[in-house]
């Protein structure tokens, strides 16, 4: 990173930045200061350039990553469920228990092309080989592999996850389908079953099993649940990979993932949060287009780009709404109905210049604004613009969640069920 941008993040990172009416001039100004403290010898035009092309490098950042295991194990409920579709859906992962992968298979992200999920050929042959299967699917070509087990972990499991441990990459084990586990002993024992008790000792037997295979490096395992990503251990399987991946590949990771959790949630917005001052660092220094009635300059395109892009960060898109109103079974316009924030198709690049504008002119009185330097007022309002738009969005998406899981009002069925049920015309 260059030492001035560097410079701007290591002073902006200790400012406080939960923004309310009485402290916001004192934080814009404190903003200001810092940006202007960190170029005072210049270098705004050659700090911002680089950021910008450091926000292109993540924009194509590749993140490929491999999905492996027995056929009906769950490895095509669990790609579906890494980029939030159903198998219904389209471009969904079919799900069934004839395996039909006979090479790779890649399932690009809706949403984020340079995401890819691999589905690879099933490892329950007989006369199955590490080294040749390895070689078979390219293995240089992913970033970590995921090894899929339905129950036990068998010897093809563990001979896979030590080649490619010996070839020095990443591997993770994933018990799948642990909601039907836990549910068969439920029916079993039903007097004494305990789930939390239950999960605690399929990680003992795993723990157990692994660590007679393995004498370094132990992988861990992860219980989890294709249909509630929210539940068991798919929250430590995320954080995990949050450790193992490098830094541009574990952004594209978490934006990537659907929003899960309420906790997820924050997490991604975190994520968000730590990028702003580049956004507002490039729209201040370069291809700066000045603004109507104010002495600024911010460059509107990058911010729109940005903006739309938090939204299916969000899952607040046009699409993302439609499929959840549609899994839900409500009308799409009930679930837009909740939200406070602009819809997507009305974010235009004359909404992003009024909106900076009067977020200038609420933290920067006009008598203020033209004793400062443009450039420093650039941007403290577009860095306070953005951030309190990402505060929005993520509240939006709490809404909407909330919206979605209501119990539906009995009468009139949604629109898209009344479809279903017309007489075809033929």
């Amino acid at each position: 990173m260059n030492s001035y941008a560097e410079k701007l993040f290591l002073r902006l990172k200790n400012i406080d930045l939960n923004f309310n009416s009485k402290t916001a001039y004192n934080i814009a100004i404190k903003i200001h200061e810092e940006f202007m403290e960190a170029f005072s010898d210049g270098g705004i035009k050659e700090a911002a350039f680089e950021i910008k092309e450091e926000l292109e490098e993540l924009e194509n950042t590749e993140l490929d990553i491999a999905i492996t295991g027995e056929t009906g194990s769950g490895k095509s409920a669990l790609i579906n469920a890494l980029r939030g579709l159903k198998a219904e859906d389209d471009g969904a992962a079919p799900v069934g228990v004839t395996e039909t992968t006979v090479y790779p298979n890649v399932y690009t992200h809706s949403k984020y092309p340079k995401v890819k999920i691999w589905d690879l050929p099933g490892i329950g042959s007989p006369d199955f080989s590490p080294v040749s299967y390895l070689k078979k699917v390219d293995f240089p070509r992913y970033d970590f592999f995921i090894i899929v087990g339905s129950e036990r972990f068998r010897s093809n499991h563990i001979d896979l996850a030590q080649a490619i441990q010996k070839m020095e990459k990443k591997c993770y084990f994933v018990r799948s389908k642990v909601d039907s586990d836990l549910s068969n002993m439920e029916r079993s024992y039903p007097n004494t079953f305990n789930a939390e008790e239950v999960l605690e000792k399929m990680r003992d037997d795993f723990k157990k099993q692994l660590r007679k295979c393995f004498r370094n490096t132990i992988p861990q395992v992860f219980l989890i649940s294709s249909w509630h990503l929210d539940k068991y251990d798919f929250p430590q399987l995320v954080e995990m990979l949050e450790k193992d991946l490098p830094s541009l590949k574990r952004l594209a990771f978490l934006l990537s993932l659907p929003m899960f959790s309420p906790e997820f949630k924050e997490k991604k917005k975190s994520a968000l949060k730590s990028h702003l001052w580049k956004i507002s660092l490039a729209s201040a220094g370069i291809n700066a287009i000045p603004l109507p009635n104010l002495p600024l300059a911010c460059d509107t395109a990058l911010l729109l780009g940005s903006m739309v892009a938090f939204y299916k960060m969000f899952e607040l898109d046009d699409g993302s709404l439609a499929r959840r109103a549609r899994l839900a079974r409500k009308p799409v316009e009930e679930l837009k109905a909740v939200m406070k924030s602009p819809q997507e198709k009305e974010i235009t690049i004359d909404l992003v210049i009024k909106l900076i504008t009067n977020y200038a002119k609420e933290i920067f009185p006009p008598s203020i604004v033209r004793s400062l330097v443009a450039a420093g007022v650039s941007f403290a309002a577009t860095y306070w613009m953005l951030s309190s738009f990402l505060d929005n969005l993520a509240e939006d998406a709490d809404r909407v969640r909330k919206k979605a899981l209501e119990p539906r009002a009995p009468g009139r069925a949604p629109r898209q069920a009344q479809d279903l049920m017309q007489p075809k015309v033929k």
